[in-house]
């Protein structure tokens, strides 16, 4: 126990002398978000790997990656569309808010899409970072 109060008193004084540098730089407002609206969205590592399908319910493709772009409020959906079995499929990417989750079906749909419109879309790379 007197080993524990002597760690947390060290602890104490490294965080106090660090205090000062720590308060450096430009001052950041955090805002609360609904955290029933957070909780009633979809986690990413169930959208990934999702069909995509178009307004007849044809399978089009599948989410392969999400992308959280520099801009505010802007996520694109990475989709591979063609191929078997995931060769020879395109990379192609389109807005996240294009896509409508269907829960019940395990699947979002993009209207207006077909496999034909997303293969003419130019071919996705990420950045070599």
């Amino acid at each position: 126990m007197r080993g524990y109060k002597a760690a947390l008193t060290a602890a104490a004084l490294v965080a106090m002398a660090a205090g000062p540098a720590l308060a450096q730089g430009a001052p950041q407002t955090i805002s609360a978000v609904d955290i029933k609206t957070v909780a009633s969205g979809f986690r990413a590592s169930k959208v990934i790997g999702s069909t995509v399908v178009d307004g007849a319910r044809e399978s089009i493709g599948k989410i392969d990656d999400l992308i959280v772009a520099n801009q505010p409020d802007t996520v694109y959906a990475v989709l591979s569309v063609g191929g078997f079995l995931g060769m020879d499929s395109k990379l192609v990417a389109v807005r996240y808010d294009q896509l409508r989750a269907d829960p019940q079906h395990e699947e979002f749909v993009l209207n207006g899409a077909t496999k034909e419109s997303l293969k003419s879309l130019p071919q996705f790379e990420y950045a070599s970072k």
